[in-house]
């Protein structure tokens, strides 16, 4: 008699769903929870190594063992949050959790009101809908000269928008302002979180602390 393999089966199939989860669950640091925060440059890669003549994180930050909460790409700037922690990185980076990020995007033209409501309802993008957003004109913030500067056109005004999102796809506000024929020349994320890049000039970090309550 041929040995019964069929009941076998699920319960292999449910042991190995309950080992993946137990390998990819988030854990706590094993020494005390550290949490940067950075203003990363534009040009810098947010990452600890690369390629030759590549600018990375270890150009900046001396501290061991943390690791950034969600990207930052290289042309743009802002904060960057890095940490040990690795239930506080998901909560912040994973599309569930809805930790708000705030980003000051500098568009090409003026876009009209009807625009950015399309941006606030959500558009629809290669990768699907996006969530609805804040999005707010805002006057230029008194901020860091960018090295280099954008590239401006003569006589084409620039508008400068606010927009928070509760996602964070790959190059999403790029590609949400340019789905609005609004290109953006200059991107910075300003709060992630609780956290914002205030007294923070490009290049530098602070260590701080979560409220005994998180």
């Amino acid at each position: 008699m041929k040995p019964n393999t069929t009941s076998r089966q699920p319960q292999r199939a449910n042991n190995e769903r309950r080992a993946s989860r137990k390998l990819n669950k988030p854990k706590r640091p094993r020494g005390p929870q550290k949490i940067i925060l950075f203003n990363k440059p534009f040009n810098v890669l947010t990452q600890f190594t690369g390629e030759e003549g590549d600018i990375t994180l270890s150009d900046f930050i001396p501290v061991k063992d943390v690791y950034p909460a969600g990207r930052l790409d290289k042309d743009s700037e802002g904060l960057l949050v890095l940490t040990n922690d690795g239930i506080l990185q998901a909560r912040l980076t994973q599309p569930q959790s809805k930790s708000p990020k705030t980003y000051w995007a500098q568009v090409e033209g003026e876009p009209s009101d009807e625009q950015l409501d399309a941006l606030r309802n959500g558009v629809t993008l290669k990768d699907g809908p996006t969530l609805p957003a804040e999005v707010e004109r805002m006057v230029e913030p008194p901020i860091w000269d960018r090295v280099p500067p954008i590239r401006e056109r003569k006589n084409v005004p620039t508008t400068w928008l606010a927009i928070t999102l509760q996602e964070g796809r790959n190059r999403q506000v790029r590609r949400m302002t340019a789905h609005i024929n609004h290109p953006t020349l200059r991107l910075i994320r300003y709060k992630m979180a609780q956290w914002t890049v205030d007294d923070l000039a490009p290049g530098e970090w602070r260590e701080v602390t979560l409220p005994s309550s998180q």
